[in-house]
């Protein structure tokens, strides 16, 4: 199997995982902003308020463009739309919003993890893009492999 098979099979796999993961984290979300922070969030101060609800925003953004972007690489991996399609600029992953820490600091633990969790998806995923949209043209070797091949040589 040629490397650059094998590291589409791989980018395939992570691109699914990454989908589930968005998708828990998106349902987490929602049922936080919409049901279980809503006790939390009538706690705060007005405008902390305004801040909890600029945030859960951001999250809710951040997650549609993850979720946006990985579908559309699903759909490329599964010939859906051609491999140009799922390189043109439009469905590039969206631009988001930076949450304000000052603001995060105030907000209830729960609705901190969620921002800090979307931010984190949000950044592993533009991260695949990048490496996506701009393979290297010698693809670097595996540390892990290289260490079995001169184990194999020594032995």
């Amino acid at each position: 199997m040629s490397t650059i098979v094998a590291q589409a099979g791989l980018a395939r796999k992570l691109v699914d995982s990454l989908y589930v993961e968005a998708m828990v984290l998106a349902d987490e979300a929602r049922a936080y902003f919409e049901d279980h922070g809503v006790e939390a969030r009538d706690k705060l101060p007005p405008s902390v308020r305004v801040g909890y609800a600029v945030e859960s925003l951001k999250v809710t953004t951040r997650m549609m463009h993850v979720i946006a972007w990985l579908l559309t690489w699903r759909g490329e991996a599964k010939g859906e739309i051609t491999a140009d399609a799922a390189r043109h600029p439009d469905r590039r992953l969206g631009l988001t919003g930076k949450s304000d820490r000052t603001v995060v600091d105030q907000l209830p633990e729960g609705a901190q993890k969620l921002i800090a969790a979307s931010e984190e998806l949000y950044k592993r995923v533009s991260r695949l893009e990048q490496d996506l949209l701009n393979p290297s043209e010698a693809p670097q070797p595996s540390p892990a492999r290289s260490l079995i091949g001169r184990l194999e040589r020594a032995f």
